[in-house]
C-alpha cells in the first residue's frame, strides 16, 4: 500500500469555541465550509499531515442506523464513539493516492470496509472541493481517504506560534489491530506506534513550535513541539 498520513481528526464540543483557542494558540485555522453552518476546521501546513477539528451531534446514537446505511456497517459505531469519549484526538485518515489499489489490497488482506463515499464540500470563498472516503469495520483503524481535488494546500502558511508541520503522530495499537495498523501505515515515519490496550491517537509533535502550549486551550489534546 502507498499511504500516508492525511490528518488527525480532534474532536471538540463547539467547533467555534475551539477555532478561536487554537487562534489564541498561535494557529491560522481556516473553517472547511461556512462559519456558521461548520462543523470541520483545519490546520494547514505548507505540506504533509495536518490537523481537523470537527465535532458532531451529541445524540448521534440516535441515528446510527442511518450513517451505517449511508457509509457501511461500522461506521456507526465510530462516529458515535467519537462524541461519547469526549474531547480529544478521536481518529486518524491516511491518504492514499491510488485509492482503489489500495482499497482492493486491503480487502485481499482480510480488513473489512464500509462503502466508498464520494463526498463535496463548498469553502467560505465559495470553492468546491472533493474526495472519496471509506472506513474499515473495526472502528478503530485508521480510514483512508483519497487526495483533495483540487489540492488544498495553501502557497504559504504563517502560524504565530512558529508551527511548520505535523512531524510525528504518537499511537498505541492493541494486539488485534497490530498488524494491521502496520500495514496500514505502512512506511510512513511520521507514526510512532507503541503497544496499548485500545488503538488511539494519543498525542503529536508539531515542528516549528516556538513554546509549550496552554493545555487548557487544547481541548482534550496533546500537542508538543517537535523533540
Amino acid at each position: 500500500m502507498r499511504t500516508r498520513c492525511s490528518h488527525v481528526l480532534l474532536w471538540v464540543e463547539d467547533i467555534h469555541q475551539a477555532v478561536q483557542d487554537f487562534r489564541q494558540l498561535g494557529f491560522t485555522v481556516d473553517y472547511a465550509t461556512k462559519e456558521k453552518s461548520a462543523q470541520h476546521a483545519h490546520i494547514w501546513f505548507r505540506e504533509g499531515a495536518i490537523i481537523e477539528l470537527l465535532t458532531s451531534p451529541s445524540n448521534a446514537q440516535y441515528f446510527k442506523w442511518i450513517i451505517d446505511l449511508f457509509a457501511g456497517r461500522g461506521a456507526g459505531h465510530r462516529m458515535i464513539r467519537w462524541s461519547q469519549e469526549g474531547e480529544g484526538f478521536c481518529d486518524v485518515a491516511l491518504v492514499s493516492d491510488d485509492f482503489d489499489n489500495d482499497l482492493s489490497a486491503m480487502k485481499r488482506e482480510g480488513v473489512q470496509t464500509g462503502r466508498v463515499i464520494p463526498w463535496q464540500r463548498t469553502k467560505p470563498n465559495g470553492q468546491k472541493t472533493s474526495f472519496r472516503f471509506v472506513y474499515p469495520r473495526s472502528e478503530r483503524l485508521p480510514f483512508i481517504v483519497s487526495p483533495y481535488n483540487p489540492p488544498q494546500y495553501p502557497q504559504e502558511t504563517n502560524h504565530k506560534n512558529g508551527a511548520t508541520g505535523l512531524s510525528k503522530v504518537h499511537m498505541e495499537v492493541s494486539e488485534q489491530d497490530w498488524k494491521t495498523v502496520q500495514r496500514l501505515i505502512d512506511k510512513d515515519s511520521i507514526f510512532n506506534i507503541k503497544p496499548g490496550p485500545t488503538t488511539k491517537v494519543t498525542g503529536i509533535e508539531v515542528s516549528g513550535l516556538r513554546e509549550n502550549l496552554d493545555p487548557t486551550l487544547l481541548h482534550g489534546s496533546t500537542i508538543n513541539p517537535a523533540s
